[in-house]
């Protein structure tokens, strides 16, 4: 079988567009979108898959699909020329592979681990087949015949560390022999792995790192004895149904107990490192120094975060950094260690978050930004210019841009040019970078561009046939905004129908997500969600969206002012919202609608509670409506405990209130979601049933929190469009 490289695969895709787009156009002009095209790549843009820029600084490798997804290849290109180099890997010639999911060089870039047959597990987390590809010998070799989780290779590419069934294992590459390294692994106790609740909320798997020299691990263990189940009915296809069941700390309720330990990979001795641990342990890795340990600790208020260093040769732990907080501290991947342990770190303790340099022992050299903004990503440092990349929103909450500026502070300047969202894949010397380019109607264009100055070298993928798509449906640009609410300036959009006319009247559709630190009102390419509101505006409705108190990137005073009291301040924020809008002449105040999914869910179904005088119409996707029934971590971190704080827990739960109903309700939710448990939608449908409250509601089974598989989201989306036709 012959692998087709991507640039054969957009072509056939172009091709195809093309035709299509001629020929609609020339049959039936402009065209209406339809629920399926939410689904069936007609709004795709095309994007390199898993870019990966080499140590040269030369070339970058990309994953490649064959048509059909038939096969897989690992495939190199010049930064220069952006013409392929060479295939490093093809899936084609090896019976064993049919697919690469993902790939990762070793640290010299001589061996590829490659990853396939992957199973699933939760939101990150996953098991699959590994193999081990030597690119000079060309020779594959089998991680183990077992799905595993989370290899990686030692820093000096002669052994690969892996979990299974909860235990470390290491597999010398020299030797083909396999070393585990832990013993106690079991549905209580893991090691190297992080529990539901760390994966979920600190947005990690794995739960170890190599020390630069390849002579140790440390590893964060944990013990989940006292961490309630939580169990979910699985109906599948069999006569009974079965029980999936997991530990899932619920607020107030106990975590793991977490400790640190450290392996001596030649001897498999394994030793518990002196460190005390709070209550998490949030991040863990090596430093540069082969020595040095690095360690983040949170108590569970969350508003203490610590970093400590721990020297593996003499057991001796030192606190670097203290981040405190009247509220909360959040948890990032922005620390960079350089080659004599000073560090790069991002913070809020200005009130915005920025880039601050350290010393190895933690004294602060230099804050490298500073303003009424803040960073939003950090790319690296250059070592040879002393230069440190990153993304900001310094023109505007809704936009992005990517930035330099020197080790010293000084010299910021900003590489991006179009206003929109910006982000950038350096190659590893710095030498180049790949700029994406997006905003609301245009979709991603990738560009090559010189660093020193920005100097615009080629374009990779512009999306240029996409664009004739998006022309023929009609599609309507945002109309982005500020509106006043409560005092705040708050980021809003408004999607108009085409033949708009002021003087007429429309129905209003308000969509917001709301969570802390989140963001819905951007300058950037619309998705799946996006789609249907051009649908339904279509349709003749007008779509408006406004990022509330509590949302991001407008400091921390503004991200952290709904502490203690989650959803209070969003509902009231998005009822005014929605009070305001209403009184706009083109607005009927009658027939004004919200939806939401998730966190947004919630507020949606409280806005149709509390703001029954004004919301008409609501649909909660999954939602919380108590957070007694959601996790520790992400909770306690806005909440605190119900023991601490239950007015903040029960005044804004809206079972308690469901007697408030008086519009049209539709609630919808996946009996397998084991983030935001079925619970949360039983326990309201029940409060509306005691009070004889008239709505409606439909439960996907089995289907997580993302609701998706085979034919739901087409079903799902069918029948959210059908109620609000029917009901606004």
């Amino acid at each position: 079988m012959c692998l087709l490289p991507i640039k054969k695969n957009n072509m056939n895709r172009n091709v195809y567009l093309i035709l299509a787009f001629l020929l609609s156009t020339l049959v039936f002009g402009q065209k209406t979108i339809t629920l399926s095209n939410l689904y069936d790549g007609t709004f795709r843009p095309n994007a390199p898959q898993q870019i990966h820029s080499q140590q040269d600084g030369s070339h970058y490798t990309v994953l490649e699909h064959s048509l059909l997804r038939l096969g897989s290849a690992i495939v190199q290109y010049s930064y220069e020329t952006l013409e392929q180099t060479a295939t490093l890997f093809n899936s084609a010639n090896w019976a064993e592979i049919s697919q690469i999911y993902s790939y990762e060089f070793s640290e010299n870039e001589q061996k590829i681990l490659l990853e396939t047959n992957t199973v699933p597990i939760f939101r990150y987390s996953k098991k699959a087949r590994y193999f081990i590809y030597d690119i000079a010998t060309k020779e594959l070799l089998s991680l183990s015949p077992n799905l595993v989780q989370e290899p990686m290779f030692s820093p000096d590419a002669t052994k690969v560390a892996y979990v299974l069934d909860r235990d470390i294992y290491v597999l010398d590459l020299n030797t083909n022999q396999t070393k585990r390294i832990t013993f106690d692994g079991n549905d209580h106790i893991s090691n190297g792995l992080t529990d539901w609740v760390y994966e979920e909320e600190f947005k990690f798997v794995r739960a170890y790192d190599w020390n630069k020299t390849g002579t140790h691990i440390g590893f964060i263990r944990f013990d989940e004895s006292d961490v309630p189940h939580f169990s979910m009915d699985v109906y599948g296809d069999s006569l009974y149904p079965t029980q999936h069941a997991f530990r899932y700390p619920k607020a107030g309720e106990k975590n793991a107990e977490v400790s640190i330990h450290l392996a001596d990979v030649q001897s498999a001795e394994v030793r518990p490192l002196p460190i005390e641990v709070p209550e998490y342990v949030a991040r863990l890795q090596f430093t540069a120094l082969s020595n040095i340990l690095s360690v983040q600790t949170l108590n569970r208020h969350q508003n203490n975060l610590r970093l400590h260093h721990i020297n593996i040769d003499n057991d001796t732990v030192t606190q670097v950094l203290e981040e405190t907080d009247d509220a909360y501290v959040d948890v990032h991947d922005n620390l960079t260690y350089l080659s004599n342990n000073h560090f790069i770190w991002t913070s809020e303790r200005d009130g915005y978050n920025h880039l601050y340099y350290y010393s190895a022992s933690g004294k602060l050299i230099k804050q490298l930004t500073k303003g009424p903004w803040e960073v939003t990503d950090f790319y690296g440092l250059d070592t040879k210019t002393k230069t440190v990349y990153f993304q900001s929103v310094e023109r505007g909450s809704i936009y992005r841009d990517v930035f330099s500026v020197g080790l010293n502070g000084t010299a910021k300047r900003r590489l991006s040019t179009s206003l929109g969202t910006n982000s950038a894949e350096f190659s590893a010397d710095f030498t180049y970078y790949i700029n994406q380019f997006a905003k609301d109607g245009t979709p991603p264009i990738y560009t090559l561009h010189k660093t020193k100055r920005g100097t615009l070298l080629k374009t990779i993928e512009d999306n240029a046939i996409l664009k004739m798509v998006l022309e023929n449906y009609d599609l309507q640009q945002k109309e982005f905004s500020e509106i006043e609410i409560h005092g705040n300036n708050l980021n809003m959009w408004l999607l108009k129908p085409a033949d708009f006319d002021p003087n007429k009247q429309y129905p209003l559709l308000l969509f917001q997500y709301s969570g802390p630190g989140s963001q819905q009102v951007s300058d950037d390419y619309f998705g799946s969600h996006n789609i249907w509101h051009q649908l339904l505006v279509q349709k003749g409705y007008i779509i408006a969206c406004v990022d509330g108190r509590g949302t991001g990137y407008k400091g921390a005073a503004f991200k952290k002012s709904t502490y203690l009291n989650l959803v209070k301040y969003e509902t009231e924020d998005q009822i005014e919202v929605a009070r305001q809008l209403g009184n706009r002449a083109y607005i009927d105040k009658n027939r004004i609608g919200i939806w939401g999914w998730s966190f947004g869910g919630h507020v949606s179904t409280n806005c149709i509670l509390k703001g029954n005088d004004v919301f008409s119409t609501a649909i909660a996707v999954a939602p919380v409506t108590s957070w007694r029934f959601y996790d520790t971590i992400y909770t306690e971190r806005f909440l605190r405990t119900p023991q601490e704080n239950p007015i903040g827990y029960d005044n804004n739960s809206p079972f308690n209130y469901p007697e408030l109903l008086k519009g049209n309700y539709l609630i919808i939710h996946g009996s397998g979601d084991d983030n935001v448990h079925v619970q949360n939608t039983m326990r309201m449908v029940n409060g509306l049933i005691q009070s004889n409250k008239k709505f409606e509601w439909s439960i996907y089974p089995d289907r997580n929190h993302g609701i998706y598989g085979g034919n739901t989201r087409l079903h799902l989306f069918t029948k959210m469009t059908d109620f609000i036709t029917e009901n606004l």
